[in-house]
C-alpha cells in the first residue's frame, strides 16, 4: 500500500469524460514509489476534499502512468501522466467537520500552468 498526496494549481485534474481522469505528475523525491507500485498493480484510489463543505469524494478504478509523449506537454512543469479509470465511486457530505484557513499556494506551483488545448 502506498499513500502520496499529489497536487497543483485549483483545476489541476482534468476530466476526460465520466469514467476518466487524467492527473499531471510534478517534480518530487524522484523515487517513483507511487508510479513504480502502479506499474506493478494498477488497482488505485483517489480522495477528493471539498474544504469549503467537509465533503469527501472517494473514488476506485485503475490507473495509467503515462511516461513520455506529447499529451504531457499540454500541463506546463508535468513530467509525466496519470490517468485514472474510474470503477466506482460515492460522496460523503460533512465528512470533515473541520474548519480550513485559506490557503496558502507552495512556491513550487510558480513553474505549473494551466490546462491547455492540445491543437
Amino acid at each position: 500500500m502506498d499513500v502520496s498526496h499529489r497536487g497543483g494549481k485549483p483545476g489541476f485534474v482534468r476530466i476526460d469524460d465520466s469514467q476518466t481522469l487524467t492527473i499531471p505528475d510534478f517534480s518530487g523525491n524522484l523515487h517513483f514509489n507511487t508510479f513504480g507500485n502502479l506499474e506493478l498493480n494498477p488497482r488505485a484510489g483517489l480522495v477528493f476534499i471539498d474544504f469549503d463543505r467537509g465533503d469527501l469524494l472517494y473514488l476506485s478504478g485503475t490507473a495509467e502512468v503515462i511516461w513520455d509523449g506529447p499529451e504531457i506537454v499540454t500541463y506546463e512543469g508535468a513530467e509525466r501522466l496519470l490517468r485514472f479509470y474510474i470503477k466506482q465511486g460515492y460522496r460523503v457530505e460533512g465528512s470533515l467537520p473541520l474548519a480550513w484557513s485559506v490557503p496558502e499556494f507552495s512556491p513550487f506551483l510558480n513553474d505549473t500552468g494551466p490546462w491547455r488545448s492540445q491543437a
